[in-house]
């Protein structure tokens, strides 16, 4: 060390000693380091389901159904991604305005049901999965649209992330059960589902204008919350023989395949059951 340098160092230490040698010890702010937030652990997550659904289900000359969700944004990633690098043939049928759009941004064929009434595969993302792959479906307000392309699809598969996979309905999702009405009738249909099924029901709000969330059929949404199990099958029945009901966000006995991202970078096969 030249004689520049040592000076230099004897009035830092002698600047800097009375702070160490302080009664009060010095205290830094303590930083913790994570490799994920939880955040990008459940995008990733998504991702995960949503590539393993199209690479395992999706083929040249197929007509598929595009689901809406956040999840689908990345079946869409990879369903662009394989029509541009294997050259496939594949049209695309839309469950909303959103995924219409995902499938215009992306460059992929887009039709609908008037010209493909008859699709090969069908691919959607979900609110809760139960063991049986019972869905809810509609927290983003397209459930309607949702199941009527997935009951004109021959195969319906479902991707979602950790957060979705329950064992039994209500256990994840705490939002309730969506429920499509025709406008006049929201009152009506709110007193009979808590009459016939008990629980409480909301009309669903926006949340950046005045008034109720406006689907893409002009419908409203009331969101069902219910108490305990029961037999979604005859629930899902029940609501729909309301006068004023269009749709619920019931899936009993469509999906027979979901794809879930876990948290530690697999992703989870559930099967329905065989009856």
């Amino acid at each position: 060390m030249c004689f520049v340098d040592k000076l230099l160092f004897t009035k830092l230490q002698a600047a800097f000693l009375p702070l160490l040698s302080a009664t009060s010890p010095l205290h830094l702010p303590s930083v913790t380091l994570t490799s994920k937030t939880s955040t990008n652990m459940a995008e990733e997550a998504k991702k995960l389901a949503a590539y393993a659904a199209v690479d395992n289900h999706v083929q040249s000359n197929q007509v598929v159904g595009v689901g809406s969700g956040s999840t689908i944004v990345y079946a869409v990633d990879r369903l662009a991604e394989r029509v541009r690098e294997e050259k496939l043939n594949i049209i695309c049928v839309p469950t909303s305005f959103q995924a219409r759009q995902l499938i215009l941004q992306h460059g992929l064929m887009l039709s609908d049901l008037d010209r493909h009434p008859e699709l090969d595969i069908a691919i959607d993302g979900a609110d809760e999965v139960d063991a049986d792959l019972t869905l809810i479906k509609g927290g983003g307000g397209c459930l309607t649209q949702e199941k009527i392309v997935a009951s004109c699809a021959r195969h319906f598969v479902v991707v979602a992330d950790y957060r979705k996979a329950s064992e039994a309905l209500g256990q994840r999702w705490k939002k309730g059960l969506p429920v499509e009405v025709v406008p006049m009738a929201h009152v009506p249909v709110s007193r009979r589902i808590v009459q016939l099924f008990g629980g409480r029901v909301d009309l669903r709000m926006a949340l950046n204008k005045a008034g109720p969330v406006v689907t893409d059929n002009s419908n409203f949404i009331l969101d069902w919350k219910f108490e305990g199990s029961h037999s979604w099958k005859d629930v899902n029945n029940g609501i729909k023989m309301i006068p004023g009901v269009v749709e619920t966000g019931l899936f009993v006995g469509m999906a027979e395949r979901a794809y879930l991202g876990m948290e530690d970078g697999s992703v989870e096969v559930r099967d329905a059951p065989v009856l």
